[in-house]
């Protein structure tokens, strides 16, 4: 049995550092990262061809954006992932959600085309600059996959050609059954993705990863980038500096004026 597994990673600006805009209205990305919460399917992934020692199982890690973005796929094939690819084109610059959907199901089409299909597809809860969360939702359409939503359990489903899911709800839990194809995303409860030791960075250098044009992935330019977006960012402006909050020094009367705070302030 071969299983061929695609991760999407995406680079995104630091949650620690302050976020900004270029003068564009797109995302400055000068400092980014690979996204935490795609950490944790790529966990997932590697669980799996953890548990499966015996069958064949491949996981390519998939990324578009600027040429920055390599750090995303390289952190990827850091962690364990046996192959990358990165979209790199300068039409994609301001795509919006519908533009990046059609993008990424592209490349993953092509890496079914280098590999002999893809059998699923992990993605992550959501992006942390974004968190719009339908990226999982609109690669299931595109792909024509089977879709599975928030999923903090994995494993594979024994007898069948698929997985078996957990996923939390308000007053249960449910187990899912997917058969392949699919797409399932992850929760940032599935697991504790592993640091990358000395030797898995080093492994990672030998590791293929191409960089590859919208022409080589067959994906019209004028259908993605900020032009062909349904959504874009007419104006931001800076958050404005915190005030000072309001000190109650308790002299017997704090109850009564914490009441009166929560009063005016239309919280009671």
């Amino acid at each position: 049995m071969s299983t061929n597994i695609v991760v999407p990673v995406k680079y995104v600006p630091d949650a620690q550092k302050q976020r900004t805009f270029r003068d564009d209205l797109t995302v400055d990305r000068t400092d980014s990262i690979l996204s935490e919460l795609d950490e944790y399917p790529l966990e997932a992934a590697l669980a799996l061809r953890e548990a499966a020692p015996e069958a064949e199982v491949s996981i390519v890690a998939v990324t578009i954006g600027p040429e920055a973005a390599s750090g995303a796929v390289k952190k990827a094939l850091q962690m364990g992932a046996d192959a990358a690819f990165h979209v790199a084109d300068d039409a994609l610059a301001g795509s919006d959600a519908l533009g990046t959907a059609a993008a990424l199901a592209a490349v993953i089409r092509h890496v079914g085309e280098e590999h002999g299909g893809v059998d699923l597809v992990l993605t992550g809860l959501a992006s942390t600059d974004g968190e719009m969360s339908v990226m999982p939702a609109m690669l299931a359409e595109h792909l024509d996959f089977a879709l599975v939503t928030r999923a903090d359990g994995i494993a594979w489903d024994e007898g069948t050609t698929g997985l078996a899911l957990t996923r939390p709800g308000a007053d249960a839990t449910q187990t899912v059954a997917v058969s392949f194809p699919a797409v399932v995303s992850v929760t940032d409860q599935a697991n504790e993705p592993r640091y990358p030791n000395f030797k898995a960075i080093m492994a990672a250098k030998k590791k293929p990863s191409a960089v590859l044009t919208l022409a080589d992935i067959r994906v019209d330019p004028a259908s993605v980038g900020r032009d062909a977006a349904a959504a874009s960012v007419r104006s931001a402006t800076e958050r404005p500096p915190r005030e000072a909050g309001t000190v109650v020094h308790d002299d017997g009367e704090a109850g009564t004026a914490l009441a009166d705070f929560l009063v005016q302030n239309r919280l009671l």
